[in-house]
């Protein structure tokens, strides 16, 4: 199957004390509300295990080649969205579900010690903001599954993916304010990938590998 114009977006699976994890709610949520009627949304739940993450992200760039992958996580904690432009290769040392980590500690044995989203994270947040969104940009995504699963996914799809941390409490962490909020920032990354003039280079966002 060829995406073409397809978005993938991913959300995890159940974790600790959230039997349906809210990122995988709000990526159910995001295939009803749909994003431009040019761009078809497919959504694929991503199990919080390392390995299995890493199966399901390849299989995703491999099978579905997407025009752009999503990946939404849970920041427990957090009562904004967070933007995150960088996924970091090495120190995956806390146990996934399985009571596992990887053996070498890294997503990609010999590859980047970070790579970085093609969309200039710091331009959508300031956009966002203008519009009275309350976003927040990151580059430290956290070392656990949402960062692996990053990294795996720009190592994949040439820095063609987004890390989106949604809360896990207050106003925002409701589905029908989270959702609507998600569309119109994944349709502003959109709109930077088909207008690379709005990707400015001078504020990182490269999507080369960076130290």
């Amino acid at each position: 199957m060829d995406g073409g114009e397809a978005v993938v977006v991913t959300g995890f699976g159940p974790f600790r004390q959230f039997l349906v994890n809210p990122s995988w709610k709000a990526a159910q949520g995001l295939k009803l509300a749909g994003l431009e009627e040019q761009t078809d949304v497919y959504i694929k739940e991503v199990p919080v295990s390392y390995v299995k993450a890493q199966q399901v992200i390849a299989e995703i760039w491999q099978t579905v080649k997407p025009k752009f992958v999503v990946h939404l996580g849970l920041a427990r904690g957090s009562r904004v969205v967070v933007l995150e432009q960088t996924g970091k290769n090495c120190g995956y040392r806390d146990k996934d579900v399985c009571g596992f980590c990887p053996e070498s500690n890294c997503c990609v044995e010999g590859g980047p010690e970070k790579l970085d989203s093609v969309i200039n994270m710091r331009a959508v947040s300031k956009e966002l903001k203008q519009a009275g969104v309350d976003v927040i940009y990151s580059r430290d995504a956290g070392r656990y599954l949402c960062d692996f699963a990053y990294y795996c996914s720009l190592y994949h799809g040439q820095g063609r993916a987004a890390l989106i941390h949604v809360p896990s409490s207050g106003s925002l962490s409701s589905a029908d304010r989270l959702v609507p909020l998600l569309q119109s920032i994944i349709q502003t990354m959109l709109d930077q990938l088909e207008d690379p003039s709005k990707h400015h280079k001078d504020e990182g966002g490269s999507p080369q590998a960076s130290t």
